[in-house]
């Protein structure tokens, strides 16, 4: 089995924000989670650095566009190991190896005839790269994204037969009903196809910055298009994943092609749901199996974005928080999917209600309580049948959940068993069986089943909590990660160590720098 999952690629033109992380962490849930079921798995992101927003940013800070993208791909590089996503590759467009595929591709696409060359006049916004259908043009002539006045554009351009796809992609949509996820975001790129298609521009004539088109070294590729082939392009020159089988090393293409999931915002759901796979069949190439649109992080009612200036800084939210508490309220807060408004307050309410105090309490006095009544060493034998009966096909709905990319779904049926066990150690009250020898048995029974329990929900946690799931199994004895031992039961908890509080509290005020601390690094 492989599993190949990507984001989008992320634009150069500003350093990056929680947006950013946000679709990032996701994906390294689902590459993570995978893992765990010993599948093969490539995990692809990186960087957009053609384009004109690229080139516009560029020369208002009056540097070359080269420069510019070496200088904030440096930044998206370095958020990803501070958000603990495991990458396995991290694309540049300007790779020389990317740029050459690209050429190769949209040069068979020229040949199968879907090419051909043409005059484009549209409503155009800069920032979006990307001309606008009426239905796209908010009241004043704006951009209903960022909001800025559009502009009316006319160049000589290579166009992509998109309307021969109509009829293609109206059956994709009708024999793969999950193609695109959620469901609300299907039937959004189903009723665009629907209203019918319209070629589109395929390159750019008045643009220097970009793919050259190897036809006519007058033009370049439309940055969408250069874009959106990365997903495909990757596999062709990234190393090999170091659990792959060296027989399988070199060319990725035929090992992970086609891809399991993209994971895309839903501003960008027209080219990923519609362009993307109709340039595919032009190629002649196999389409991803989906496209998973997630929603908005909101700030004001706003939409977090660079343009609009309303970001809230990742690297500022680790360095008080730390990397997992980030990755549990972004899945855990907002809906996969779904817009969600997002902020210092609810990071602080979540982090305390659920990861120091249903999480971390869990696990310290647990803990605590093995080591005080039985000093760390489990006898063998029996877990609570009630509690296994709450337990009972835990794994499965989770492999289920996230198998459609429900990440929020698979977090809170752990967060339920989470709770189940903070309610069990209320109910059996280990403090008082301690103080009757003739109860020793089923104190042991009850240390047995309670710590079994955190084993198993510290298993599926690891996904969205590695670093602090990784401490936990280590001071239960039971590193094992592997999704097989993740059912309740599985595991033999022989003896447990201290551990540190998971989620202390005395965190630094809002706004505070911790003692010592020095600028995260990335942030300047």
């Amino acid at each position: 089995m492989s599993f190949y999952v990507t984001t989008p690629i992320y634009y150069v033109n500003a350093a990056p924000h929680l947006g950013h992380a946000y679709t990032t962490i996701a994906a390294d849930v689902m590459a993570r989670h995978h893992r765990q079921r010993e599948e093969d798995v490539f995990f692809l992101t990186g960087t957009d650095e053609h384009g004109e927003p690229v080139a516009d940013a560029a020369h208002a800070l009056g540097i070359e566009p080269q420069e510019l993208a070496d200088r904030n791909a440096e930044r998206f590089k370095a958020l990803a190991p501070l958000i603990e996503a495991t990458n396995d590759f991290f694309i540049r467009t300007t790779d020389p190896q990317h740029v050459a595929k690209v050429q190769e591709v949209l040069e068979r696409v020229r040949e199968n005839g879907f090419v051909y060359e043409g005059k484009y006049e549209g409503w155009y916004c800069p920032r979006c790269a990307d001309f606008k259908a009426e239905n796209e043009i908010d009241e004043g002539n704006r951009c209903a994204i960022h909001h800025i006045e559009l502009t009316r554009e006319q160049e000589d351009s290579y166009f992509f037969r998109l309307s021969s796809f109509q009829e293609p992609l109206e059956r994709l949509f009708a024999q793969h009903e999950d193609f695109v996820c959620p469901r609300t975001r299907y039937n959004e790129a189903l009723s665009f196809i629907r209203s019918g298609l319209i070629d589109v521009p395929l390159t750019r004539h008045r643009l220097t910055w970009g793919v050259p088109v190897p036809w006519d070294s007058e033009h370049v590729f439309y940055v969408w298009f250069d874009a959106l082939l990365n997903y495909y392009t990757a596999l062709g020159y990234a190393p090999a994943p170091a659990t792959l089988d060296p027989e399988q090393a070199g060319d990725l293409t035929k090992t992970f092609w086609p891809a399991s999931w993209h994971v895309i915002a839903k501003d960008i759901l027209r080219f990923h749901a519609v362009y993307w796979p109709a340039l595919l069949m032009a190629a002649g190439l196999e389409l991803p199996e989906h496209v998973f649109v997630h929603g908005y992080l909101l700030m004001d009612g706003e939409k977090m974005s660079k343009s609009l200036g309303n970001v809230l800084d990742p690297f500022a939210v680790i360095e008080r928080f730390g990397a997992d508490a980030l990755r549990f309220y972004l899945l855990r807060d907002v809906p996969f999917g779904q817009d969600g408004s997002v902020s210092t307050a609810s990071f602080e309410q979540r982090y305390e209600t659920e990861l120091a105090n249903d999480l971390g309490n869990l696990a310290s006095r647990t803990i605590a309580m093995a080591g005080r009544y039985r000093d760390g060493a489990l006898s063998q034998g029996d877990m609570d049948p009630a509690l296994a009966e709450d337990f009972a096909g835990l794994p499965e709905r989770v492999r289920e959940h996230i198998d459609r990319a429900e990440l929020t779904l698979a977090l809170d049926e752990i967060w339920q068993r989470v709770r189940r066990l903070n309610r069990y150690v209320e109910e059996e009250a280990p403090w008082v069986l301690a103080k009757d020898e003739a109860r020793a048995e089923h104190l042991d029974l009850v240390l047995r089943s309670l710590l079994e329990g955190l084993r198993s929900v510290t298993v599926l946690l690891w996904p969205y909590l590695p670093a602090s799931a990784e401490r936990l199994l280590q001071a239960l004895g039971a590193p094992e990660l592997s999704l097989q031992g993740a059912p309740f039961g599985a595991g033999s908890i022989e003896r447990v160590s201290p551990i540190d509080s998971l989620f202390p509290k005395d965190r630094p005020a809002h706004g505070a720098d911790p003692p010592g601390a020095d600028p995260p690094q990335g942030a300047a």
